[in-house]
């Protein structure tokens, strides 16, 4: 339900690039990007179902704060990529690096393009990987959509943790 006050917040201000404040706040997105090796733009005519760059980008840059979380929990810190897999139909690929390492590619579930919901979560799908309590302090994030136009954000942990 809250993901409809997303949209409609998204709608109202017209998706633009969003803003960035602070020294850990998240950087410029939806920088066009020369195209990535082994992708192709894919046809951004709107499906209703939110499986396009052109259909996500808004939320996703209306919702920059949302996109990664960090949980302490059973001795472990936990990254959560929960709110952008949400909306990964209209993305090629998402890197994620913790504290300034390697950029490493997400796992992504397939889309559920012939169901009504196709960003569900199928079951087995990664959302979160463990870490050591304590050991993220920052988390950089590359998305290429699958109009290969990109966003990158890097969020500290203070920004981050849940409580």
């Amino acid at each position: 339900m809250i993901d409809w006050f997303f949209i409609g917040l998204a709608v109202a201000l017209g998706g633009g690039e969003g803003s960035a404040s602070g020294s850990d706040a998240a950087q410029a997105g939806a920088n066009e990007a020369a195209p990535s090796a082994g992708f192709e733009a894919e046809d951004q005519t709107p499906s209703g179902k939110f499986t396009t760059a052109a259909e996500i980008r808004p939320i996703i840059e209306a919702t920059r704060g949302n996109w990664v979380a960090v949980r302490e929990y059973d001795g472990q810190d936990l990254l959560y990529l929960t709110h952008l897999l949400s909306w990964r139909c209209g993305m090629h690929q998402v890197s994620v690096a913790v504290n300034g390492g390697a950029m490493e590619i997400w796992d992504m579930p397939v889309c559920q393009t012939k169901t009504a919901a196709p960003n569900a979560f199928p079951d087995g799908a990664v959302i979160y990987k463990s870490f050591g309590l304590g050991e993220i302090e920052s988390i950089a994030v590359e998305i290429l959509y699958d109009d290969l136009g990109t966003a990158e954000g890097l969020f500290g942990r203070k920004e981050v943790l849940m409580p």
